[in-house]
């Protein structure tokens, strides 16, 4: 109950965010989101003994927002300059046998919730932007709550025992299913939103492109869970935090996205290239 309580109360304020929110609140919501995320990771990473310097890490991805929003084509020296810094921030931040554990800790952390939520803000801004985050939320959503109670119900076959032990084929394969369900229907309103002269929603692609990207997103997201699960088992915890009632920690909840985002951008970026 407390987990379709808290989905009841976020999911409408994210779509209102995502289809009626200016850039700069969009990017600084998608960056206190990660912050959070981050501030969860760093805390999980300190049970392996690394001593990241948290303040400074957090510093450097409201700066990657903050540079990504201004110079957009810009990003990836932006996000080099910032690894560079925390470097040398950690190079000289005793002690001298934690540098290298800390370094890596932090640019990981960099990466892996900041850079990677870029995607969002960065899909708001494409033509039909709001409908490519629309499309990527529903087809990570749907397939979750239909792996979850499918899983529950009549899963039998361990996925990966190892990272993920509640994980199974059964539940894997109903998260396909549940994520091409959410695309169809969403496409499908997209369809009927048309015939009113209503462009909220706008899939101007074939069908099968969408739902073939549906099964790819499906599949980043199922892998970006099952990573977030394996950083967290090779450090003896269930969840990263309890910020969530009913989901865990704000890194627990966005596991699928920090993947299937990403994968949506350079897929979509492909995709116009050629």
């Amino acid at each position: 109950m407390k987990r379709i309580l808290t989905a009841a109360v976020l999911i409408p304020l994210v779509l209102l965010l995502v289809f009626l929110g200016p850039k700069w609140l969009i990017t600084l919501a998608v960056a206190g989101v990660a912050a959070l995320a981050a501030w969860e990771f760093l805390g999980l990473t300190e049970r392996s003994g690394a001593r990241p310097p948290r303040i400074a890490v957090l510093a450097a991805i409201g700066l990657l927002f903050a540079g990504s929003f201004e110079f957009p084509d810009q990003t990836a020296v932006i996000f080099g300059i910032l690894s560079l810094g925390l470097i040398v921030y950690c190079t000289f931040k005793p002690p001298v046998e934690q540098v290298m554990a800390n370094a890596a800790v932090s640019i990981l952390c960099l990466l892996y919730v900041g850079l990677t939520l870029l995607s969002l803000p960065a899909l708001c801004e494409e033509t039909n932007g709001p409908s490519l985050v629309a499309f990527l939320l529903v087809v990570v959503w749907a397939g979750d709550i239909t792996a979850l109670y499918v899983g529950r119900t009549w899963g039998r076959r361990k996925l990966a025992p190892k990272l993920s032990p509640k994980k199974t084929w059964e539940g894997s394969i109903a998260s396909v299913a549940g994520s091409l369900l959410g695309a169809g229907a969403l496409l499908g309103l997209a369809e009927w939103l048309a015939q009113w002269n209503s462009a909220k929603l706008s899939y101007p692609e074939f069908v099968w492109y969408w739902l073939a990207l549906a099964v790819g997103l499906n599949i980043a997201a199922q892998v970006g869970d099952l990573a977030e699960s394996a950083l967290k088992r090779s450090v003896g915890v269930k969840d990263s935090g309890v910020l969530l009632p009913g989901h865990g920690g704000v890194l627990d909840r966005i596991d699928a996205l920090l993947l299937a985002g990403p994968v949506l951008w350079y897929a979509q970026v492909i995709h116009q290239r050629f």
